[in-house]
């Protein structure tokens, strides 16, 4: 049995969640640069970094893991927004963590 069982809130397991998917410089750029805009293309995104797709397609799939950002396929791209519901609830979670 887990000794954090029933100590650790759904609350903090969401933020720790979100804080490991942020925890990368590559990703906080992405997700800076999608937050200022309404959608992106991965070809746009590789185009923007000068790391190889492969890379930048991990770094897509832990933040799209986190929910931190959605994906729509349009063949032959990928076109990736904000998932502004838990984007917004990320942004209540390290709010209220700080303001402790």
């Amino acid at each position: 049995m887990d000794k954090t069982e029933g100590i650790i809130s759904e609350k903090q397991n969401k933020a720790a969640r979100y804080a490991k998917a942020m925890g990368h410089p590559v990703r906080m750029y992405v997700l800076h640069l999608l937050s200022k805009q309404a959608c992106c293309y991965s070809g746009d995104l590789s185009e923007e970094l000068t790391i190889a797709k492969s890379t930048l397609s991990q770094h897509l799939k832990e933040l799209k893991a986190a929910g931190l950002i959605q994906g729509t396929i349009e063949a032959p791209r990928i076109k990736y927004c904000i998932n502004h519901k838990n984007w917004d609830e990320a942004r209540e979670l390290f709010k209220d963590f700080f303001e402790y």
